[in-house]
């Protein structure tokens, strides 16, 4: 069986992207046009524009379509912004197709340096590390999903001249990226 992934992704956009508030026509334009199953290993690209999270590597994931047209649309991306994809090599792809310079990395910001006005993160985190604020440029934002139950919130953290303050955006609940899990805690 053959499957025709433009037609896929065409659908992706209407029935899971659009229909769920994003209204960016630059983010389904970039949605439409970027292969989505390109991310995915050769057995799991049937699930490319499925409503799930899909595992790419070991503990790493594509965020449902839904989940990151929403945090794509919370970040508001302009063509020229510098941005980071961390652990997102989808969201990577849909900024740069809208026009943004990206740096992709895996979680270690070593070889990133630098300063950001956007930062994305596919998949969820107990806690968004230090180190991805201080790497966010004045009035860069960031956006990630924040999970320490069964379900997560996706933030927008906005660096202010003094701070760095946090929008909630909506719920979400993709797995959290290895690495990234609450520590453990005591419990009787």
């Amino acid at each position: 069986m053959t499957v025709d992934y433009g037609a896929a992704r065409l659908n992706m956009v209407e029935s899971q992207v659009r229909t769920n508030d994003v209204t960016d026509v630059a983010i389904h334009d970039a949605m439409r046009a970027v292969a989505r199953e390109a991310f995915c290993p050769a057995d799991k690209a049937f699930q490319a524009y499925a409503d799930v999270d899909v595992e790419y590597a070991p503990g790493r994931w594509l965020l449902k379509p839904r989940d990151v047209g929403k945090l794509l649309q919370a970040l508001k991306p302009r063509a020229g912004e510098k941005a980071l994809a961390v652990a997102a090599p989808y969201a990577a792809a849909v900024l740069e197709h809208i026009g943004l310079d990206v740096t992709r990395v895996d979680a270690d910001l070593a070889g990133a340096a630098g300063q950001y006005d956007l930062i994305i993160v596919e998949g969820a985190v107990s806690a968004v590390p230090a180190a991805w604020l201080q790497a966010l440029a004045p009035e860069g934002r960031l956006g990630a999903i924040e999970r320490n139950g069964p379900v997560g919130r996706a933030r927008i953290h906005l660096r202010g001249a003094d701070d760095v303050g946090v929008v909630d955006a909506f719920d979400a609940t993709p797995p959290v990226l290895a690495g990234f899990e609450a520590p453990a805690g005591f419990a009787f």
